[in-house]
């Protein structure tokens, strides 16, 4: 297991870390948590990129670990009442769905492939809702919507994407 797969692997041990921490009233250690998991799933795709370890194990597990994380997060937002129950179920049903079929399309043999610019800056807006959030700062939740708005976006981008790749191969 390389470096990048490693640091994608502790994205997986800091749900339940920030889940607990969250739950006992640990605000800023939540976040933190949070963050870190950001920085994480920066790093390992940098270090992939530039040390040419891009693995097929790496582009099905970063996503994955990054979608249990903000489902996590979602959850708990929902939980103490700091987002509204339409944007937990859009963003649900999304990462689900997302999870679910990119699962179906990797099992059936089809090539999927890492984040793109739009999948990159959705997350950076996913963060900065996140961070508004835990802070108790305005802005939060419409910047959430935003951040949903923007994944469905994404998902279509990469949808065309992905038909292209699986048609020419």
């Amino acid at each position: 297991m390389n470096i990048p797969n490693l640091l994608t692997m502790s994205r997986f041990v800091m749900i339940p870390l920030f889940i607990a921490l969250y739950m006992y009233d640990y605000r800023v250690a939540a976040l933190l948590v949070v963050l870190l998991a950001g920085l994480t799933d920066l790093l390992d795709g940098y270090i992939a990129r530039r040390s040419g370890q891009v693995t097929q194990t790496g582009i099905m597990l970063d996503p994955l670990a990054d979608k249990l994380m903000m489902l996590s997060v979602v959850v708990a937002l929902l939980i103490g009442g700091e987002i509204p129950w339409a944007a937990a179920i859009t963003m649900g049903i999304r990462e689900v769905g997302m999870i679910a079929s990119t699962a179906y399309f990797h099992f059936r043999g089809m090539r999927t492939f890492p984040a793109n610019v739009y999948g990159k800056l959705t997350t950076f807006v996913y963060y900065l809702a996140i961070l508004l959030l835990f802070l108790e700062q305005p802005g939060g939740v419409e910047l959430l919507w935003t951040a949903i708005v923007l994944s469905f976006v994404t998902t279509g981008v990469y949808f065309m994407k992905f038909r292209r790749l699986n048609r020419a191969s």
